[in-house]
């Protein structure tokens, strides 16, 4: 019971005993009576003016109480002129006020935070209890390739996709390089933070692609340049130097003449493949800029289904085209992106067996190439290094083919991914600049 409920109670029951005394006071003692009635009612109205003097300091203590239940930090309580309460009131003030300032700056630094995590190239997971998602920003969203999905209060392994997988392994305070179709380089990290005695764990997502590549390429042609420097022109002149040999055959005697010219003929063709290989290193070093130009994917893939239909008779390929309908329009090089589906047509025929399939598909939604085939398929340790620079699983291959293609595609901002689905091996395209036909 409230102290103001108690003291009412008690003031009632005092004036009622008084009353009753009263009452049953003898006939004579009309004196005392009307004293009694007097001092009754002068109690009262001193019942009555501290009862009003306890009312009004409960009730601005319920009003404040309220005010901070309902987080109401802008309400002040007026000053009643009783020194006692006046005290409480200043003190109460100065934590409203005080309270409502920190509310402020946490607000200012929540909201600077917030725009931070958002516009932040790097994806950031924040985690609840039981590893599910609390908040996620942009980059993330853009990493997992969630679209429109909310993945708040899923877990990571709720998420389709190798990259979430791969990421919910993570234990805390650990960091990770995770490579996903040997195309995407990610380095994720699991930390935590106290907060209010809480531990709340958080995901950081960095995407590697654009930084290694940028130190790859820097390496590889710097090597590559001072390759073909220095063996062109040695080549160019051992050949010379080889040619006018050859001609000294005649001064040879007749038995000794031919394996003369066929060993000299053996050197020269050598000098002449390693200027090949070298000139196909080159051409990874030397591609230009893509010239942009609005083109027809559809037509292109249907100009290559053209160009490598008679190779395919070889094994009697079955070849299935299946392109999304009317004109799927972008702006890039048609000559460079040619170039790449040839390529990539051209492992394709190399992995597929006799009588197999190749598919040649183009979409809208979402807008993308895929050139598949149910050929031998990429095994697991290789497929996370397609896209190393002069990587190859093939006996005697350069690796030159994917090299120079991931260097278009980068040059176009496509994205682009190699990898063996359900006994189909598909290359994919997409983030091409498409634009409506």
């Amino acid at each position: 019971m409230k102290l103001r409920n108690k003291f009412l109670l008690f003031a009632v029951l005092m004036h009622l005993v008084f009353i009753f005394l009263l009452l049953n006071l003898p006939e004579k003692k009309l004196f005392l009576f009307v004293a009694g009635e007097v001092l009754i009612l002068l109690s009262v109205i001193c019942s009555f003016w501290l009862y009003n003097g306890i009312r009004q300091p409960s009730k601005l203590i319920s009003s404040g109480i309220e005010a901070i239940k309902d987080k109401d930090f802008n309400t002040r309580l007026v000053k009643t002129n009783h020194s006692e309460m006046d005290d409480l009131i200043h003190v109460y003030n100065q934590m409203i006020d005080q309270l409502r300032e920190e509310r402020i700056k946490q607000s200012e630094k929540n909201h600077v935070l917030d725009k931070l995590i958002g516009a932040s190239p790097s994806g950031i997971i924040l985690l609840e209890e039981n590893d599910l998602i609390s908040a996620i920003n942009n980059a993330a969203v853009q990493m997992l390739q969630l679209g429109s999905t909310n993945a708040k209060g899923m877990t990571l392994s709720d998420i389709p996709g190798q990259l979430p997988l791969e990421i919910a392994k993570i234990g805390n305070g650990e960091a990770s390089i995770i490579t996903i179709n040997g195309a995407s380089i990610y380095k994720c990290q699991k930390a935590h933070f106290v907060d209010l005695g809480y531990s709340h764990y958080f995901i950081l997502i960095e995407q590697l692609n654009d930084e290694i590549y940028k130190k790859e390429k820097t390496a590889y042609e710097k090597v590559i340049r001072i390759m073909s420097h220095e063996t062109n022109n040695s080549i160019g002149a051992i050949n010379s130097i080889l040619s006018t040999v050859i001609n000294f055959k005649d001064q040879l005697h007749q038995a000794n003449r031919e394996d003369y010219e066929d060993a000299l003929n053996v050197a020269i063709n050598r000098n002449k493949a390693l200027s090949n290989v070298i000139s196909n290193f080159a051409q990874v070093v030397k591609i230009p800029e893509p010239l942009l130009e609005s083109h027809d994917l559809n037509q292109l893939l249907k100009t290559v289904h053209i160009l490598m239909e008679a190779e395919g008779r070889k094994k009697q390929v079955n070849w299935v085209l299946e392109l999304c309908s009317g004109e799927l329009l972008a702006t890039i090089d048609s000559a460079q992106i040619e170039q790449v589906l040839i390529n990539v047509v051209k492992n394709a025929l190399e992995s597929v067996e006799f009588n197999g399939t190749i598919k040649l598909e183009s979409s809208r939604n979402p807008a993308m190439l895929c050139i598949s085939d149910n050929g031998k398929g990429i095994p697991a340790e290789v497929s996370q290094q397609l896209f190393t620079p002069f990587f190859s699983s093939k006996k005697n291959g350069q690796g030159i083919g994917l090299t120079l293609s991931r260097e278009i595609l980068l040059n176009h901002h496509c994205s682009f991914s190699l990898k063996t689905i359900d006994n189909w091996t598909e290359f994919k395209i997409g983030s091409f600049n498409f634009h409506a036909s």
